[in-house]
């Protein structure tokens, strides 16, 4: 490839998603949040559990000290627009499912696998390397001559094979090597479940492709009309629809996937398996499984487009397209012949009114829930509260206040006792004011005793029967000043 072309194909590739990620200001961030979330264990999630999972995975970060302003919903949003994220709603689903686009997945993948420590040149990799050439060699052989001397030759390697363990010489592969070559089929398994995702995206352009290709012929029947009033299966007759019904029919094959799961239980038994982590044997005992998963869902998706293509021609959709499409098909050529006639700046006479409303997808509303909004009705004890002198004073001003009989009270204890604070007077003459006898008393005090610092707790009887409470200041008044409480 010369420079120019290069520079080209690099110039469109940065366009993409993937470099975008990579290239992002927080991409950072957004890898790890990608990666954890929709990576790690679940590939697809519905739309409630990954905005849970999400903002659990904000908060740790915020509290580690991260900028991240914010909410889960508002980064959902920006990885869809940026092309990250998919979602799909499943027939008869109440919400939709997310998960990572292919080039998302791309990206995290190559970044994640930097991380990891690997030998570049492992023996495994050299090994298969041969093992697919040889193979490849032999199979491409139209020469019978060759391909008997290769045969023959096999079938001594495999006499001299048989005869040493016979005779007890057996050669197992070491534990190291061992280990390596299991690495390298979950590696390789990792990336063909990558690969059923790349298939069913080349499903999903294919759908919108041929969709498009009905909706912009103009003639009665296009080719690929006639294919589906013929009953052909259009997409499963493509390309990739051919590829991929040779490797569903491989995955299948009853024969061959209990093979597979047979040798993967004995492997996973194997003495150099302990070595490695749990979460790679869990990965390869479950092998045949997530293959399974994988396959069956572009499988699923496969099918779904080629009756929802034929459902769209047979039904009245199909029509209702082509008139719109032919109508903004008039109306743009209209606006090109008036754009020599009119100039952009002329007044026409007409007036459009744009909508200031904000378009939202509806999947971005949630239905209003009213025990989310419940007023707490549970009761609380009320702390006790404080009764300062300045609103004491305020009080005294707006309200009327029995003070000859609190003077009363006060001089009667004094006839008893040298000192009397608030609270004694109010445990022997009950306040008939409720809360006007307390400022009442406070009110005395401030004129006629001695305010010290601290405060007590004095309690009451309101007309309501409910016992209350507040922190005055602590005031005495004293026998020696008796007589200024005299009426």
């Amino acid at each position: 490839m010369n420079p120019l072309r290069a520079v080209t194909a690099l110039r469109e590739l940065r366009g993409k998603p993937l470099w975008r990620l990579l290239a992002a200001d927080k991409s950072v961030l957004t890898i790890a949040l990608l990666q954890q979330v929709l990576l790690a264990n679940e590939k697809v999630l519905p739309a409630s559990i990954l905005y849970e999972r999400l903002e659990r995975s904000l908060d740790a970060l915020r509290e580690a000290g991260e900028d991240v302003p914010r909410e889960a919903r508002a980064y959902v949003a920006e990885w869809l627009a940026q092309g990250w994220l998919m979602r799909r709603l499943a027939p008869g689903a109440h919400e939709e499912d997310f998960e990572l686009s292919t080039e998302a997945t791309t990206a995290v993948r190559f970044v994640t696998s930097l991380l990891k420590r690997r030998t570049l040149a492992t023996e495994s990799r050299l090994a298969l390397v041969q093992q697919l050439v040889h193979e490849l060699t032999e199979k491409t052989d139209g020469n019978p001559e060759t391909r008997m001397e290769a045969l023959l030759a096999e079938r001594e390697r495999i006499d001299r094979e048989i005869e040493g363990v016979r005779g007890g010489l057996v050669v197992a592969l070491p534990e190291d090597r061992a280990i390596e070559r299991s690495r390298e089929v979950i590696a390789l398994t990792d990336e063909l479940a990558a690969d059923f995702r790349r298939v069913r995206d080349d499903f999903d352009r294919l759908n919108r492709g041929l969709r498009q290709s009905l909706v912009e012929h103009e003639g009665s029947r296009g080719e690929v009309l006639e294919a589906l009033f013929a009953g052909v299966d259009v997409i499963g007759q493509s390309e990739s629809g051919r590829t991929f019904a040779a490797f569903w029919r491989l995955l299948t094959d009853p024969e061959q996937s209990t093979a597979l799961r047979e040798a993967l239980d004995l492997l996973v038994r194997r003495p150099f398996a302990k070595r490695l982590e749990a979460r790679e044997r869990k990965f390869l005992l479950n092998l045949t499984h997530l293959l399974g998963e994988e396959g069956s869902s572009v499988h699923d998706v496969l099918q779904n487009f080629a009756r929802s293509l034929k459902s769209f021609v047979q039904s009245r959709e199909f029509m209702e397209q082509r008139r719109l499409h032919s109508l903004l098909k008039r109306a743009t050529q209209a606006a090109i012949a008036a754009r020599e006639a009119v100039r952009p700046t002329e007044d026409i006479g007409y007036e459009l009114a744009l909508t200031s409303s904000r378009i939202r997808s509806v999947s971005q509303w949630s239905l209003y829930d009213p025990g989310q909004r419940m007023a707490d009705g549970s009761m609380h004890d009320a702390e006790v509260s404080t009764i300062d002198l300045e609103w004491v004073s305020e009080l005294v001003r707006q309200s009327e206040i029995d003070f000859r009989t609190l003077r009363a009270h006060l001089h009667e204890l004094l006839s008893e006792q040298t000192r009397v604070s608030i609270g004694e007077a109010l445990e022997r003459y009950p306040a008939e004011q409720g809360l006007g006898s307390v400022v009442g008393y406070v009110a005395l005090g401030v004129k006629h005793g001695e305010v010290t610092e601290g405060l007590e707790v004095v309690s009451w009887l309101g007309r309501d029967e409910q016992q209350r409470r507040a922190k005055v200041p602590t005031i005495y008044f004293a026998r020696d000043r008796r007589h200024e409480l005299a009426d």
